[in-house]
């Protein structure tokens, strides 16, 4: 099948869905499979639509270079057009590549404190508040939903739910070690100390994503929540504790006073976790395949440095360095990291593809 085949194909499944969806006879997780598609799809259209349109115009203006009153004005619109199509061509090869299901998804991002000590629950904790205010610049929710804190501030361990437009699209590629060099606090000789910290960014999987047979498959215990120095921080059993007995994954949930509410966020980790195990799976399957410049997501990789005596952060999978390190871990100017890596992992697909 040509391209051009490709793309008319996609776009009747584009008329096909919304024909479908306008119908009004389908079920909650029908129609959101069926518009989460339609959204897929329609980028590739409106590009197939605007290529096709600037061709057309492109071959009217060719037919007006032969008159005399008209060459001038048609030969400056076509310069214009010409210019436009191989841009127009390039975006249309960039919305063809192949999705990753879960980019449209949110995201269950979990920060732990590595190597380094109190150091490294600090550095997670501003970790945290790195993606807290890139949420916010992105227009998105961000929540905490489980937190381990220590008696200075830090985490040993937070997670956290993003949600909004294309979240996990966007963090999918912060998975892995972060590692920073800075004078700690307690450091009374002002030497600068290295320690990290872990991120794991999960896909948040939806009910139609993992089946759970609850009855069967898991066992959820009750216990009364404690604080950062052990002491009990109610009076009833709300902290909730669930194992997926097939593949031993452990969920603890105690931030909510209600063990219903405990429940239910654990459930929706533990959805995630298993979720995410389905994908790593698939990926070990495929791991024949060429992988991208930027990373294979593995979590036990180094994969950027936050040097703050210097003020400078470096990306290791794209050797991108910048000297702006205080807006970075504000989340302000996270988004050039981001946006690096996506590009970065775009251009290696087109090379895969045209290889």
């Amino acid at each position: 099948m040509s391209m051009h085949e490709k793309l008319k194909t996609i776009r009747l499944r584009h008329e096909e869905l919304s024909a479908l969806m306008s119908a009004g006879n389908l079920s909650g997780d029908d129609f959101k499979k069926l518009s989460m598609e339609y959204a897929e799809l329609s980028p590739v259209v409106e590009a197939f639509d605007e290529l096709e349109a600037l061709l057309a115009e492109k071959r009217d203006l060719k037919e007006m270079l032969a008159d005399p009153e008209m060459k001038s004005m048609a030969a400056e619109e076509l310069y214009a057009i010409e210019a436009r199509i191989p841009e127009l061509e390039h975006h249309l090869q960039l919305v063809l590549l192949p999705k990753d299901e879960a980019d449209s998804k949110n995201a269950i991002l979990e920060i732990r404190a590595g190597t380094g000590g109190d150091e490294a629950s600090l550095f997670a904790a501003d970790l945290c508040g790195m993606y807290k205010g890139y949420a916010a610049k992105m227009g998105w929710r961000f929540q905490v939903v489980e937190a381990s804190e220590n008696d200075i501030g830090g985490y040993k361990e937070v997670v956290a739910e993003v949600s909004g437009t294309n979240v996990f699209s966007k963090l999918k590629f912060e998975s892995g070690v972060h590692r920073v060099q800075r004078v700690p606090k307690t450091e009374t000789q002002g030497r600068v100390h290295t320690s990290a910290a872990t991120v794991a960014v999960l896909p948040e999987a939806e009910d139609f994503d993992v089946e759970i047979d609850v009855a069967r498959d898991l066992r959820i215990d009750t216990y009364r929540s404690q604080g950062a120095g052990g002491q009990h921080v109610n009076t009833t059993d709300s902290a909730v504790r669930i194992t997926h007995l097939p593949t031993g994954l452990v969920v603890e949930m105690q931030e909510e006073r209600s063990q219903h509410k405990n429940k239910d966020k654990a459930m929706k980790v533990l959805r995630t976790r298993l979720y995410d195990l389905k994908r790593q799976q698939l990926a070990d399957e495929r791991a024949d395949d060429r992988k991208s410049q930027v990373g294979s997501g593995d979590r036990s990789e180094r994969i950027r440095t936050y040097n703050f005596p210097q003020g400078r952060l470096t990306d290791h999978r794209i050797n991108l360095t910048l000297y702006k390190l205080d807006d970075v871990v504000r989340g302000e100017a996270l988004d050039e990291v981001i946006d690096a890596l996506i590009a970065e992992d775009q251009a290696a697909a087109l090379a895969n593809l045209d290889g």
